[in-house]
């Protein structure tokens, strides 16, 4: 890559000039400001102190030392107040072209040894998947490609949420007022029909605990002491203790809700190699309390129940078993986390979880590191803020969420009539236009999911995110569809090497960022941010943009102008398609 040669060219021409061996952390490099000569700048201010010499007096010496160590690679360099900015060679840039005839596998790393894990997802099977899980799903599923581009393996994993007292409020709302109805007599897919018995428990318990409030007791015991909350407690036990009956309803509700899951997932391209259930794995991690006993990493209180001290790391005292001797959550993602690592052999363990688990994270990882776990330092969480509506926060339990099938629904509908606006898919079969559209909603729905930095919290903006000029899927999507129709109509001669001397500016600025593209992979994957990529993407398709209304492809001044940019285009297409295709996005060949 060129900024691997730039920097070792600075750093060899720093050693034969001064005698002095540098690192990399004490300049740096980046692409040249677009008002001024050259291609990349490599900044000075971070040399001048050791070396003792004027910012300019630098910049001259070693701007001079590498165009000579370098006459290929580097043409010229002009210094702007501590700024060296060096002009790249034509030649460095068509020979990238000429090197890539098979664009297909352009930028991705070769196999790295790396072995990662990716958890995401992670539903509960009381409700149909929402907006959040949407940003959960994407962020998870692209960071695991991206990664997979840099060179890792890596493997897709899920934990299913399927027990707990909020199943059991689904449940019961079902036993009690459900009349036996299922989603196929109904006709409604299975998790929003069990979703919607959680959201009636929640307007009946409402209802009782303000019966009970209007009676005298104070509201937080009327909670308690609600009977439909009190049934919900009972049956959770049953489920511990087995009984027939509400394990059959809970394997019964539960089916209904996986089926669901299973026609949303296949929809929005979400997949995983392997699915663990909390029912499975509740269990886990009480032998791992044992021996944090012993080892006294954790100690016992006189009711019984087992702790850990983590005020010495600025934490405070965390219950790792109750003292009735059931597991806490932190028990069990104790012992999944050993079940993972013991299983595929993983490096690393990425956890795509909501920032308002940031603590117990945390806390998850400290205690693993304590109790001397190998994978303890590898346990990583990619903590992601929260998407909200313009109307603010979504609650489940009311009914306010946006369901994904019906938000994937909108996005495709919204997608089919700006397509049918722009009249350019009269000659579209019906099944070709619903592909199209397909293609087009659900890519401008992760784009936008993904284009914004996965710490930072989002509101999302349907309209805005289909808009086919803006910062959006569409706007690619149609840029990759616009260099597919030039290249169906042209044919490159790929038996020799394209001319390239006297390179256009927009011409090298396109061949600039291509070159970036294996750098972008590497950024995303080290940083776990797919909004690099989107960015990149973006700003690729634009230039290209730019490219296209200033200089003619097929009608170029020459045989051999025309030849390079049909090169640029293709590699363009190429990047845009594999850039996409890491962020889970298809892009149309025609639209």
């Amino acid at each position: 890559m060129i900024v691997d040669q730039i920097r070792e060219s600075v750093l060899s021409g720093l050693k034969e000039l001064y005698d002095q061996s540098f690192q990399e952390k004490d300049f740096q490099i980046n692409q040249t400001r677009p008002e001024f000569e050259g291609d990349y700048t490599v900044v000075l201010f971070g040399l001048v102190k050791s070396l003792k010499k004027s910012p300019d007096a630098l910049g001259h010496e070693l701007g001079a030392k590498m165009v000579s160590n370098n006459p290929t690679l580097f043409t010229a360099y002009n210094l702007i107040k501590g700024f060296l900015n060096l002009t790249v060679s034509d030649t460095y840039w068509v020979d990238l072209l000429a090197s890539n005839t098979d664009a297909s596998c352009y930028g991705k790393g070769a196999p790295n040894g790396q072995r990662i894990m990716v958890e995401y997802s992670s539903p509960n099977t009381n409700k149909p998947l929402h907006l959040g899980h949407l940003r959960n799903n994407f962020l998870g599923w692209s960071i695991s490609e991206i990664l997979k581009g840099s060179g890792a393996d890596v493997f897709k994993t899920c934990i299913v949420n399927d027990r707990g007292i909020h199943i059991c409020k689904s449940m019961l709302a079902w036993d009690n007022w459900g009349n036996g109805a299922t989603p196929d007599s109904t006709g409604i897919k299975g998790d929003h029909f069990v979703g919607d018995y959680y959201v009636r428990f929640n307007e009946e318990y409402k209802k009782e605990v303000k019966e009970l409030v209007d009676r005298g007791m104070k509201e937080v015991e009327a909670e308690k002491e609600a009977p439909l909350m009190k049934a919900t407690q009972e049956m959770l036990l049953k489920w511990e203790q087995g009984d027939p009956h509400i394990v059959g309803l809970w394997k019964m509700m539960n089916s209904w809700v996986y089926s669901g899951f299973d026609i949303t997932y296949k929809k929005i391209g979400s997949d995983f190699d392997k699915t663990y259930y909390e029912s499975n794995s509740y269990l886990l991690g009480k032998e791992d309390v044992e021996q944090g006993l012993k080892n006294g990493v954790f100690h016992q209180k006189s009711d019984g129940s087992v702790w850990i001290d983590l005020t010495d790391d600025g934490l405070d005292e965390k219950l790792v078993r109750r003292k009735d001797g059931t597991s806490v959550y932190i028990t069990q993602d104790i012992g999944l986390a050993r079940l993972k690592y013991t299983e595929f052999k993983i490096d690393q363990s990425i956890y795509v979880i909501g920032d308002e688990q940031n603590y117990h994270m945390k806390v998850l990882k400290l205690i693993c590191q304590k109790l001397g776990m190998p994978f303890a330092n590898d346990i990583h969480h990619l903590s992601y803020g929260m998407v909200e509506l313009p109307t603010g926060k979504m609650k489940s339990r009311e009914g306010t969420v946006v369901d994904a099938d019906d938000l994937v629904d909108e996005m495709i509908r919204i997608a089919r009539q700006h397509t049918m606006e722009l009249g350019k898919v009269n000659d579209f079969t019906e099944a070709e236009l619903d592909a199209l559209c397909d293609t087009i909603g659900l890519g401008a729905l992760k784009f936008y999911l993904l284009r914004v930095d996965p710490k930072k919290r989002m509101i999302f903006n349907p309209e805005e995110s289909i808009d086919f000029h803006g910062f959006t899927g569409p706007f690619i999507q149609y840029t990759h569809a616009r260099i597919r129709s030039i290249l169906r109509k042209e044919s490159i001669d790929f038996s020799h090497k394209p001319a390239g001397e006297g390179l256009l500016k927009l011409e090298k600025q396109l061949l600039i960022e291509l070159e970036q593209f294996g750098n972008i992979i590497l950024q995303s994957a080290n940083e776990l941010d797919p909004s690099q990529m989107a960015i990149y993407i973006y700003t690729l398709a634009k230039t290209y943009n730019t490219f296209y209304a200033e200089h003619s492809v097929s009608r170029a001044e020459s045989e051999e102008k025309k030849e390079l940019r049909l090169r640029i285009s293709l590699l363009t297409a190429e990047v845009i398609r594999s850039g996409m295709a890491m962020l889970g996005i298809k892009v149309p060949d025609r639209m």
